[in-house]
């Protein structure tokens, strides 16, 4: 027997697929959680051999607490489910070293044929996320424009982001500048699009 821990903020979702992963004679969900930071106090508790992750959860992303827990309890297997198929989410999901990565329009038969995979040792890939993310683009920008064009999408004016990093105006300005290039955005609006869909700005 399989035991299960998932993590879903929607409560609807999270009941269905409870419901869903239960109807599997081999699994058991031990443990389910509506936030990223009740992840590993739930799997240090409960030790399970699965957890099913959605990426995107208040309190703590569900990388990060992917990332957490493969520290705190390395036996327990991670599988991400997403319903944003971006390149640039798959690659942070590779450097947190996750087991398996899936998106919440998969067929129910995948979701139970990736856990038993990941719970075995191996990796799960969806494959179409997999090919649009050999076919991307690396990210063009560097640390401190990404942290620039972060504070950007938060609504932050060029004045507050050289206050919260310590830079002139005038500095700011020429990173914004930049990254428009650099991105062969219309604007700004244009480049924080193209950036969060990539998944370069999480």
């Amino acid at each position: 027997m399989l035991s299960l821990l998932l993590a879903e903020d929607v409560h609807m979702v999270r009941g269905a697929l409870i419901a869903l992963l239960e109807l599997e004679p081999d699994f058991q969900v031990v443990a389910s959680v509506d936030r990223g930071d009740l992840i590993v106090p739930s799997a240090l508790e409960t030790n399970p051999d699965v957890a099913i992750i959605d990426i995107d959860l208040p309190g703590t992303d569900g990388l990060t607490a992917a990332a957490e827990l493969r520290e705190r309890l390395p036996a327990c297997r991670t599988l991400i489910l997403t319903s944003l198929g971006r390149p640039g989410t798959l690659r942070r999901a590779m450097a947190a070293r996750v087991s398996g990565f899936l998106l919440k329009d998969s067929p129910p038969a995948r979701l139970a044929q990736a856990v038993r995979a990941v719970a075995n040792g191996q990796r799960v890939i969806d494959p179409d996320l997999a090919l649009s993310a050999w076919e991307a683009l690396d990210n063009p920008i560097s640390p401190r424009e990404t942290q620039v064009l972060r504070l950007a999408a938060r609504g932050a004016d060029a004045g507050e982001i050289a206050e919260q990093l310590f830079l002139t105006e005038g500095t700011v300005r020429n990173y914004l500048t930049a990254i428009v290039d650099k991105l062969n955005a219309r604007n700004r609006i244009d480049a924080i699009r193209i950036a969060e869909e990539a998944g370069w700005i999480p």
